[in-house]
């Protein structure tokens, strides 16, 4: 596993997205099943671990606190979210008083002094905007309780105005081969000028660019594959880069001839993300031990020959980019 600087600290490249262990929003995950995950990543050589304390209202959180249990602190990166908490919910999740309980719920569930990374978890531009929200991170950064902290973000929008506070250590964005708008933007390189580092979440687009799902694939009730295919329950774009899944199925038949010889789709996928030098960490998730260990393994992969770019970048723009539904 190879290591990037995120900011004074170095990470693995490839983390561990804990969404998915969660069971509430990717389908039910057992606990046994959750925990095996976390130890094959971490045999693998993740060290970088990003959860939320919205990840079945707090599940994720406390299946990392009782796996961390086996290891010494200093050997992970522990990343979590706030903003999205059920309860007490908007707007009151963004007042100073609420920030603070739920950044303590977090570290209670993970069983830690310090978060590495807190980060403001997909909340509203006008939120964004409040210097109140801002002012009370940086309050428990001078308290110990976190180390640095960020933003999640939905759109550059958002990005470009959380990079406006030149204390703002990192960005979590959507960024695969269907949501190339980060880079095309200019967003990765204005990023990488200021030193913040980027975080890339769904880099296989919801399972898309794995490659293994046909018309006739179901999801449980409770997996956001199925309830929000359309935005319904958060932002369209977290559920198959905004595709839909009748039209992300047929694009990824149009990009398989376009996987060079000797890399899979989903391997394609994960170093094509890592080829970007402004990337500091990208965060599958996975469901059982091999889909760690292959997420992993992307590490040690060579870099994509540089034509094979230049293909992906213009079947993005003409082949991807008109489907794509929600914000840039």
């Amino acid at each position: 596993m190879k290591h990037r600087k995120f900011g004074d600290a170095n990470v693995s490249e490839v983390g561990l997205g804990c969404w998915q262990i969660g069971g509430d929003q990717w389908g039910d995950v057992a606990e046994s099943d959750a925990l095996e995950v976390l130890r094959a990543s971490v045999e693998a050589g993740v060290t970088f671990l990003d959860t939320a304390d919205v990840y079945g209202a707090g599940r994720s959180e406390e299946l990392i606190g009782h796996f961390l249990k086996n290891y010494p602190r200093e050997r992970f990166f522990i990343a979590s979210k706030f903003g999205r908490f059920p309860r007490p919910g908007w707007p009151s999740n963004f007042e100073p008083k609420t920030i603070r309980e739920h950044t303590e719920n977090s570290l209670k569930r993970l069983g830690i002094e310090r978060l590495d990374l807190t980060q403001l978890h997909c909340l509203p531009m006008e939120q964004l905007q409040r210097a109140e929200v801002w002012d009370t991170v940086r309050a428990l950064k001078r308290e110990g309780k976190i180390a640095r902290f960020g933003a999640s973000v939905e759109s550059v929008a958002e990005a470009e105005e959380c990079i406006k506070h030149e204390d703002c250590a990192s960005l979590q964005i959507i960024f695969n081969i269907f949501r190339q708008t980060p880079e095309t933007s200019g967003l990765l390189a204005r990023c990488k000028a200021r030193g913040v580092a980027i975080i890339v979440r769904l880099p296989l687009a919801s399972g898309l660019l794995a490659g293994k799902y046909t018309p006739a694939t179901t999801f449980g009730p409770n997996d956001h594959r199925t309830i929000n295919r359309n935005g319904e329950k958060f932002n369209v774009g977290e559920t198959f880069a905004g595709l839909g899944f009748e039209k992300g199925l047929e694009t990824v038949e149009k990009l398989k001839p376009l996987v060079p010889a000797g890399y899979t789709l989903p391997q394609l996928a994960l170093r094509w993300c890592l080829d970007h030098d402004a990337v500091t960490t990208i965060i599958p998730g996975a469901r059982n031990r091999s889909q760690a260990r292959a997420n992993a393994a992307a590490s040690d992969l060579p870099p994509l020959p540089a034509d094979a770019h230049a293909q992906l970048r213009e079947f993005f723009v003409s082949a991807v980019k008109p489907l794509v539904r929600g914000p840039d």
